[in-house]
């Protein structure tokens, strides 16, 4: 009988230092992040008001069917 209450006391000690031990990463403090750097935007490469630059979509684009079909 006490055998059987020490496992359980044991197994319950040890299931919680898991327990905190997952947690501890969600209970970190927050990290602040600086703005990004935003001086080199002005190039017409890193122009993407559609989230992708445009001069690089519509090179891509054109370039697609020498790809897909070698000369």
């Amino acid at each position: 009988m006490k055998k059987t209450i020490a496992r359980g006391v044991a197994a319950a000690v040890l299931s919680g230092i898991a327990l905190v031990g997952v947690s501890a990463p969600a209970l970190a403090d927050a990290v602040i992040v600086d703005e990004p750097d935003t001086s080199e935007l002005n190039n017409i490469w890193t122009f993407a008001p559609l989230g992708v630059p445009v001069l690089g979509l519509v090179q891509s684009v054109v370039k697609a069917p020498n790809n897909l079909i070698p000369n």
